[in-house]
């Protein structure tokens, strides 16, 4: 790697730890391993036009990539259930106080058949316009979002995850 990707992985990193932060989410405090994901992403947005996650294997057409361009859509179940996301470039709080350690974990992309045919509207699954998933209210802000869990923190006022109840 040039000095110069050097510096733009390390100011991508920053960047990107900022905006964690702020939304309630955190990096994974290993410099080293998170500019090496940082410039990961600026080899595949350079390759291909945009942020895919470096864990992955993109195809190289952004619509059939919409999920795993970072932050990806499993980070925040991952991060439910492992502490971290696949890659490890966020992490929650119990491994960033060193409660929790990093591992491997399995991936939850489904294979891309199962992308295709949902794609294509043939693999809904409940009655037209019912959620896959609960929807979650932050009880302080309001702030709305549909996943099995509710966030660790909210991103928009902070507020713990036992401030939020299910709304739907």
């Amino acid at each position: 790697m040039s000095e110069v990707s050097l510096k733009q992985a390390a100011a991508l990193r920053d960047r990107l730890s900022r905006e964690a932060e702020a939304g309630g989410y955190h990096l994974n405090p290993d410099v080293e391993f998170t500019e090496d994901l940082a410039s990961g992403l600026l080899v595949n947005e350079d390759r291909y036009g945009y942020r895919v996650c470096p864990c992955r294997l993109a195809s190289g057409k952004k619509e059939a990539d919409l999920d795993i361009i970072c932050p990806c859509d499993y980070r925040d179940a991952d991060l439910g259930q492992y502490g971290q996301c696949y890659c490890a470039l966020y992490v929650s709080g119990e491994v960033l106080r060193g409660e929790r350690q990093t591992r491997s974990i399995p991936e939850r992309r489904p294979p891309v058949e199962v992308r295709e045919r949902k794609a294509a509207g043939r693999g809904a699954s409940g009655p037209a316009g019912a959620l896959p998933t609960t929807v979650w209210r932050c009880r302080v802000c309001g702030y709305l979002c549909a996943r099995d869990e509710p966030p660790e923190v909210c991103p928009i006022c902070k507020a713990g995850k036992e401030r939020f109840e299910r709304f739907m």
